[in-house]
């Protein structure tokens, strides 16, 4: 569909293409995105409903463990089942305003993501190095306030690229070769100039994401600076073990995202299905590895599963 305005045609419906160049592969593909979905679900599911009815989970760690399952719940979904009505249903068709709506949840929660994992940062930090007042530093009212100003955080700041959107006029073609929205993806196929759409997200990119990277690193060197200032070696051990599960989680979660970044700026021979499939890497490894990582590095929860499904037995 679309309207006439002063500037001429702008479309106010697109059509998702998926993987460009790769569509007769399209239900093959589908299979590894509808087994990392179920994945994600289940395992976040199972992570956020052991830590609120487990008591003795009740800790700053696994609260914030329970915020990243959360918010690892909503990405999947907002991406992976408008991927799959494309790969099995052609379904490829979007509103304008569907399409803002997507990228403006897939945008905040990648942020909230990043803001969770600097404080998850922050709790070893204080549990490492200030164990004697971890307690009474991290009370509950403490991480209520965190968790309110990091979505406050993430909403506020994507909030604006919704006007930035909808002031655009999209008079170029309307096929977009992704299988989601994403706002410079979108913007692009505007006539108008989009530098601010351009330099906006930037800003938000360099205050947010690339400033929590910054934050977690500077983090990470107190941390080790403790550890390795302490005298006995099982000290070391038990508090490299504790850090061991978010470096994983940190490493999943930039390390596809900073690789996609490289390729998309130095990798101009690279076929665009790659760049395609590098940035449903980034959406979809992080939900479905994250509670299977926690899972298996962390004493506490798995003991609970495993008391969870023997009470069942």
């Amino acid at each position: 569909m679309t309207t006439l305005n002063h500037s001429g045609i702008s479309h106010t419906v697109f059509r998702l293409v998926g993987i460009p160049g790769l569509e007769e592969q399209h239900m093959w593909i589908s299979i590894p995105f509808f087994i990392s979905y179920v994945t994600a679900l289940l395992g976040n599911s199972l992570l956020i409903f052991i830590i609120l009815t487990e008591r003795s989970l009740h800790e700053p760690m696994y609260l914030f463990l329970c915020m990243l399952s959360g918010a690892d719940i909503v990405l999947s979904t907002a991406t992976v089942p408008q991927a799959l009505a494309i790969f099995w249903f052609h379904a490829g068709e979007i509103s304008l305003d569907c399409c803002i709506t997507q990228l403006f949840f897939i945008h905040s929660t990648f942020i909230s993501e990043s803001g969770i994992l600097l404080v998850m940062a922050f709790d070893r930090y204080i549990a490492i190095c200030y164990p004697l007042r971890y307690t009474t530093i991290l009370t509950n009212s403490l991480i209520g306030k965190i968790g309110v100003t990091i979505f406050l955080r993430s909403y506020g700041t994507i909030f604006p690229i919704i006007f930035l959107l909808k002031r655009l006029t999209f008079c170029k073609h309307n096929f977009i070769p992704h299988t989601y929205c994403e706002h410079i993806g979108l913007a692009k196929y505007a006539c108008n100039d989009i530098r601010v759409n351009i330099w906006y997200g930037f800003s938000i990119l360099m205050s947010t994401v690339v400033l929590d990277v910054m934050l977690i690193f500077v983090s990470y060197v107190l941390i080790l600076c403790a550890i390795f200032g302490m005298s006995s070696q099982n000290a070391r051990h038990k508090a490299l073990n504790t850090c061991g599960s978010h470096i994983c989680v940190i490493i999943l979660f930039y390390g596809p995202g900073l690789f996609t970044t490289l390729t998309q700026r130095f990798g101009r021979h690279i076929p665009p299905h790659i760049h395609i499939l590098l940035a449903n890497v980034c959406i979809l490894a992080p939900p479905m590895l994250n509670p299977i990582i926690y899972g298996i590095k962390t004493k506490k929860i798995q003991e609970q599963v495993v008391h969870m499904f023997t009470k069942q037995k």
